[in-house]
């Protein structure tokens, strides 16, 4: 008899087809889904209220006349500095350093690309609106109804408030493992910042509104983004690793050990290596 001997077969390429780390996503589900589109239509609704000089125009100007400031002048020193936490500068400098320290940590760039990707969405629902409106602020209010409230001021949306949403909101993002903490405290934030710009004259209510409402929408939409945002980082860590070890996706391990959510990444698994040409079968059958 001949020996005969079973080779292995040859080793194929995988099947070409999407990138792992744009597959790997899911895509939104229904609630998550539910509260993008009803965020969206309520940052409509504050914008056609102010531009059709509805009922909430009423409302911006029944808190103009309060003038909170002069009611209880005792609390503007400290609300003063607290607002700093709502411009884009402070916030980013130190919300920086925590997702710089992240990044080296987990050994990918995910973390900056998040920011980077919620600042640049930031700039485009807020500073369109901006342009459109050319809103002044309640300190530039002559009398009930003055015209010049439209004559190229840059104050709806709030920006103070659509960013503090977005930095504090994108940190408990992508705190995975205190999520709902850094929630929490995102949100007290975000609100409390709001309600001292109205307090100190600086925004109409409805400004606050549509800030909350583009900031969120903003953050509701950052799971569309993630594969992308993963890929760019998996193809930042290979290049930094150089050509000659093995490619994988870099995985954040907060993230990986979080519950599995809409909102976290699962875990990411690297390609399968093909197998070397003239291997034969392991189990060598005779």
């Amino acid at each position: 008899m001949h020996a005969q001997t079973e080779s292995s077969p040859a080793p194929t390429r995988p099947p070409a087809g999407p990138d792992p780390a744009y597959s790997s996503w899911p895509p939104l589900n229904r609630t998550q889904a539910t509260l993008l589109a009803l965020t969206a239509l309520a940052y409509l609704i504050v914008i056609a209220g102010v531009l059709l000089d509805t009922a909430l125009v009423d409302l911006d100007w029944w808190a103009r006349l309060v003038r909170p400031y002069h009611r209880w002048p005792e609390l503007e020193p400290l609300l003063s500095a607290w607002v700093v936490a709502g411009q884009r500068g402070p916030s980013a400098i130190a919300a920086g350093g925590w997702l710089l320290w992240r990044a080296c940590r987990t050994h990918t760039a995910r973390p900056l690309l998040v920011m980077a990707t919620a600042l640049l969405l930031l700039n485009v629902t807020v500073g369109t609106v901006k342009i459109v409106t050319g809103r002044l602020g309640p300190h530039y209010a002559h009398y009930v109804g003055s015209a010049e409230l439209f004559s190229g001021g840059t104050v709806f949306p709030s920006g103070h408030t659509a960013n503090a949403v977005v930095t504090w909101g994108v940190l408990a993002y992508l705190a995975a493992r205190w999520r709902r903490t850094g929630a929490v405290l995102a949100g007290a934030t975000a609100c409390s910042i709001g309600l001292t710009t109205v307090y100190l004259g600086t925004h109409w209510v409805s400004d606050v509104l549509a800030g909350w409402a583009a900031g969120l929408l903003v953050l509701l939409a950052l799971p569309l983004a993630e594969p992308l945002l993963t890929s760019v980082a998996g193809r930042f860590a290979a290049r930094r690793r150089g050509p000659g070890r093995a490619r994988s996706l870099p995985v954040d391990p907060e993230a990986a050990r979080a519950p599995a959510t809409g909102l976290t990444p699962p875990r990411l698994v690297p390609r399968p290596r093909p197998a070397p040409s003239g291997s034969t079968d392991p189990r060598g059958t005779p």
